[in-house]
C-alpha cells in the first residue's frame, strides 16, 4: 500500500466504510439463518451480525492499509502506567449515571411535529422495535442465559464497537483535527449508527466518555472494559430482576430527581476526565516528542 493512501484520512475512512458495508451485509445474511431458531438462535444470529459488522471490518481495514500488520495500531496496546487510569474509567461509568439519565429524559421528550411528524413516527417505530428486541433478549432467568447474554450483548459489542469507533474512526480523525473535536465527532457517529434516535444524546455522551479515556490512556482495553461494564451491568440487572432478587427500574437505573445530585455527577465526571487528562500529559508528550541527538554528533 502506497504512502499517500496511508496518509490520506478521507481515503482511509472511505475504504473502511466500504469494508464495513460489505462485511455488514455478509453478517446480516449469515444471521438470517438463525432467524427462526427461537430465542437462542436469535441471539446467536445477533452475535454473528455484530462480529461481521464491528469486529471483522477494523481487522480487514488494517491489513489493507498498513504495511506492518500490528494489531496495536488499532489501539490494542498494553496499558502502561499510571495504572489507576483504567479504574477511573470504570468509576466514570457509574458516577455519570445521573447525567446519562437526564440526557435520556430530554431525548425521550423530544417532539418534532408539523412537517417532521412522519420522521418522528418513523423514529419512534425504530426505537420501539429495538426496545422490544432488547427486552426479548434480556428476558432470561438461568445462568446459561445470563452468560450467553454477557457474551452477545456485552462482550462482543464492547470489543467490536471500540475497535470500530475508537480504534479506527477516532484515531483517523485525531490525526487531522483537534482531539476534543475528534472525540466528540466520533461519539456522534457512534450514536447515530445505532439508529435509536431517542437515545442519541445518552449514547453520544457514553461515546465521549469512552473516547476521552481511550485517548488519555492510549489503550483500547480501557474503553473496552468501560463499554463491557456499561452493557454487562444492564444484562446483570435484568437477570436479577427476572429472578426476583432485586426490584429496580432497569431502564432508568441511577436516575434521580435531585438537581444537586445531577450537578455533582456532572462535576465529578468532568473533574475525573480533566484530572486524568492532566496526569497523562507528560507521558503522551514523551511518546510524541522526537529524540534530539546530543550536540556535536553529526
Amino acid at each position: 500500500m502506497n504512502d499517500n493512501l496511508k496518509q490520506s484520512t478521507g481515503i482511509r475512512i472511505l475504504i473502511f466504510l466500504v469494508i464495513l458495508l460489505i462485511s455488514g451485509l455478509i453478517g446480516v445474511a449469515a444471521s438470517a439463518i438463525f432467524m427462526f431458531a427461537g430465542d437462542t438462535g436469535m441471539k446467536l444470529g445477533q452475535g454473528i451480525s455484530s462480529i461481521f459488522m464491528f469486529v471483522v471490518p477494523p481487522i480487514v481495514y488494517y491489513f489493507i492499509t498498513r504495511k506492518e500488520h500490528q494489531m496495536r495500531d488499532l489501539g490494542l496496546r498494553k496499558l502502561s502506567p499510571p495504572w489507576w487510569l483504567i479504574l477511573i474509567g470504570a468509576i466514570l461509568m457509574f458516577i455519570s449515571l445521573p447525567v446519562s439519565n437526564l440526557l435520556t429524559e430530554w431525548n425521550e421528550g423530544m417532539k418534532l411535529g408539523g412537517a417532521f411528524q412522519i420522521l418522528e413516527d418513523m423514529m419512534k417505530t425504530l426505537e420501539q422495535t429495538a426496545t422490544d428486541l432488547t427486552e426479548r433478549m434480556l428476558n432470561v432467568d438461568t445462568i446459561g442465559g445470563l452468560l450467553l447474554n454477557l457474551v452477545i450483548i456485552a462482550l462482543i459489542p464492547a470489543i467490536g464497537e471500540e475497535l470500530t469507533f475508537r480504534g479506527v474512526i477516532q484515531q483517523a480523525l485525531t490525526r487531522k483535527m483537534n482531539p476534543h473535536v475528534a472525540i466528540i465527532l466520533s461519539a456522534a457517529i457512534f450514536s447515530f449508527i445505532h439508529f435509536q434516535f431517542y437515545g442519541f444524546l445518552t449514547r453520544m455522551f457514553l461515546g465521549m466518555l469512552l473516547g476521552y479515556m481511550f485517548y488519555i490512556t492510549g489503550s483500547l482495553w480501557t474503553s473496552i472494559l468501560m463499554h463491557f461494564l456499561n452493557n454487562g451491568s444492564a444484562v446483570l440487572i435484568y437477570y436479577l430482576n427476572n429472578k426476583g432478587i432485586i426490584n429496580v427500574d432497569v431502564d432508568h437505573f441511577g436516575a434521580t430527581q435531585s438537581v444537586w445530585l445531577i450537578i455533582v455527577s456532572a462535576m465529578v465526571t468532568i473533574g475525573l476526565i480533566a484530572w486524568s487528562w492532566i496526569k497523562a500529559q507528560p507521558k503522551k508528550q514523551a511518546e510524541t516528542t522526537p529524540l534530539t541527538p546530543p550536540a556535536g554528533n553529526n
